[in-house]
């Protein structure tokens, strides 16, 4: 399935949150954590269990983050039968954190994977042992939270947080799991909001975390291969069905020489516009 872009709405508003498939956002994430003020948290829980039972089916995937203490979120809202697809995990810092919230959700007979956050320094460093948890579905990259836990000043560059998310992508890569880049805060920028998607996208991350339905559509065109590349890949596979006849290992494409690593750009590119079409 395509997680190109990941909208978080807040769990307290149930009128955005009817609203956010609307955006075209492949998941949306209706937010128990940062986006809801602790005097609300009750009050959000009952309004996103309302919603999650109501007949409410959209087409993406539906997650939902819980908070640290999620004890309590998930009395509520997996009380029913919700229309919910996964839940997200915010400051993940070991496998075993992926774990306790796997089990806690089999103590309500049911489940559901997991979106692991990675926003603390702990988590960095534990970023195999995460994305290699059983339950983990994707890792998902939060340089904001990273930032403030290293005391880094952020920068538009975001050299300061690279490593982090150059880490969380390879380890997303070995465990086979998707990689969801960081946000970029200032919605109204949108030209550094593509630049920042094509640059994570260059990385390797499958998608990207969004806090405002404006940037759901900038941020799937940056995911979404373009014609001329949907063209090159087709040919390479092409070329390649005649070379394997011929017994050929390698070959040429437009003057470039092709071996097994374009073959398989190639290949993620058309798996890329296959699960991008509607």
């Amino acid at each position: 399935m395509a997680r190109r872009s990941v909208l978080f709405t807040p769990a307290d508003r149930p009128d955005m949150c009817s609203k956010a498939p609307d955006s075209g956002a492949d998941v949306v994430v209706f937010d128990l954590e940062d986006a809801v003020a602790p005097a609300r948290k009750d009050e959000a829980r009952d309004a996103l269990a309302d919603l999650l039972t109501s007949g409410f089916d959209p087409d993406c995937e539906v997650c939902v983050r819980v908070t640290r203490e999620y004890d309590a979120d998930l009395d509520v809202i997996l009380d029913g039968d919700p229309r919910l697809d996964a839940l997200m995990l915010p400051k993940v810092e070991s496998g075993e954190d992926v774990t306790a919230l796997a089990d806690a959700i089999a103590t309500r007979d049911a489940t559901y994977p997991v979106f692991a956050l990675i926003e603390t320094a702990a988590g960095v460093l534990a970023a195999d042992a995460i994305a290699g948890a059983d339950a983990t579905t994707a890792v998902c990259f939060g340089a904001e939270d990273l930032a403030a836990d290293l005391g880094a000043r952020r920068t538009d560059a975001g050299t300061e947080v690279l490593y982090a998310r150059e880490r969380t992508v390879l380890a997303a890569s070995a465990a086979g799991v998707d990689a969801i880049d960081t946000l970029v805060t200032d919605i109204d920028a949108t030209e550094r909001l593509r630049e920042d998607a094509e640059f994570a996208l260059d990385l390797g991350y499958d998608g990207k975390l969004a806090i405002h339905p404006a940037q759901v559509t900038v941020i799937n065109d940056a995911y979404t291969p373009t014609d001329d590349r949907i063209a090159w890949a087709e040919r390479v596979l092409d070329a390649k069905a005649d070379a394997d006849a011929e017994g050929r290992g390698v070959f040429r494409v437009d003057g470039e020489m092709i071996d097994a690593p374009l073959i398989a750009q190639a290949e993620r590119v058309l798996d890329r516009a296959r699960t991008d079409d509607p």
